[in-house]
């Protein structure tokens, strides 16, 4: 489809859109995009540098594989090196180090069962396949990816093929979202050795994620905190009539929640996605990298499908481990700094080399960082 038939990549379109985005924008403004498909669109579509000088953006904790904590990752390494286990991963998650430097790649290296897989049914597929083994699917993702890996139990259960079990490090969006609020609201005393939170006027929210969960679930932002957020789609049209709408919202002091993606993003979003979801999962409180635990951000298999829930079929608990030395990803995905205040970036830390997932994943901000800002490379 050409530009002219597709109204969303017309380039005469967004330099509209642009010029008037420059022409209301009164005052510094830094929002926060969520998704990582939203913070690798902005590099991959040329916006970033040609957004006004007044508008900042900050990526959030909207990679899936970024945000799985470091204690997690260690589980994830302990479960691999179990006899008469086959790991099934998305490809992201095999070149994640964990404290120790080791991860899935090299674990595989060393003669462990880890088999790249494109959505969790192909891991039923192996674990049907190979009776003989105990299949492992990690669970990683948000409420874009859960109710498939929901689904994909539902039909083990089915077709009892007792052999197939779930990791679930699954995240819930809206529970990080007011982390970040509260963060924020509440920021660290002079002594404290954290970092603060940053200052963020408005929010760019995951079209993904939202096609399931709908707006609603997100009111609590403009209601209780005061913050515009807009549902974006994610092309550079989308995005830049998003800021627009964050703008006009910030101007006339009416913070709300707005949907711009409603060609694909609708008020209730998918109930049947979320039946799914709530019908094998239910909330815990979730590790997030950087954000530490979260109540209700978190997704637990049910007792009623635990036969197939990794966590209880191993015995497994989170180990104790440090955090990878000099690595800020945990910082970045909180906002409170880019990928280039990070020590390592681009240094120790490369798409060849990668010390924090952030730089692993394709969505991941550092990775974003390293292949589109040739400034931050020269």
């Amino acid at each position: 489809m050409n530009s002219s038939s597709n109204p969303f990549t017309n380039p005469g379109l967004c330099r509209e859109l642009l010029a008037c985005l420059e022409r209301e924008l009164d005052r510094p403004m830094t929002f926060m995009e969520v998704c990582g498909t939203h913070t690798v669109a902005i590099f991959r579509s040329g916006l970033k540098s040609v957004l006004p000088a007044g508008i900042r953006h900050l990526s959030g904790p909207g990679c899936p594989v970024c945000v799985t904590h470091d204690r997690e990752v260690a589980a994830i390494l302990n479960v691999a090196a179990k006899n008469g286990v086959m790991i099934a991963t998305f490809g992201d998650l095999m070149r994640v180090p964990g404290p120790d430097g080791k991860s899935l790649k090299s674990e595989r290296a060393a003669g462990a069962r880890v088999e790249v897989v494109y959505s969790p049914l192909d891991a039923l597929a192996l674990a049907a396949a190979n009776p003989e083994l105990k299949v492992v699917f990690l669970g990683v993702g948000f409420e874009t990816t859960a109710p498939a890996v929901a689904a994909t139990i539902q039909k083990a259960a089915l077709e009892n093929i007792r052999n197939f079990f779930v990791l679930s490090m699954h995240k819930l969006v809206p529970p990080v979202l007011e982390a970040l609020l509260d963060d924020e609201s509440h920021p660290p005393s002079p002594s404290s050795y954290q970092t603060p939170a940053p200052s963020i006027d408005a929010f760019l929210l995951p079209g993904h994620v939202s096609a399931v969960l709908g707006v609603t679930p997100y009111r609590f932002m403009a209601e209780k905190y005061k913050k515009p957020a807009v549902i974006g789609g994610f092309e550079a049209l989308d995005i830049v009539q998003s800021l627009l709408m964050m703008i006009r919202m910030i101007k006339e002091g009416k913070p709300a929640v707005k949907n711009e993606y409603n060609r694909v993003v609708t008020d209730d979003g998918n109930a049947r996605a979320r039946e799914i979801l709530f019908s094998v999962f239910e909330r815990e409180p979730g590790h997030w990298r950087g954000l530490g635990l979260i109540p209700d951000s978190g997704l637990a298999i049910r007792p009623e499908y635990e036969a197939f829930d990794a966590w209880k079929h191993f015995g497994l608990s989170l180990p104790d481990v440090s955090e990878t030395r000099g690595c800020r990803c945990g910082l970045v995905l909180k906002g409170a700094i880019t990928p280039c205040g990070c020590p390592l970036f681009a240094k120790a830390c490369t798409p060849a080399n990668p010390i924090g997932p952030c730089m692993v994943s394709s969505e991941g901000s550092c990775a974003a960082y390293y292949a589109y800002n040739s400034e931050v490379l020269a």
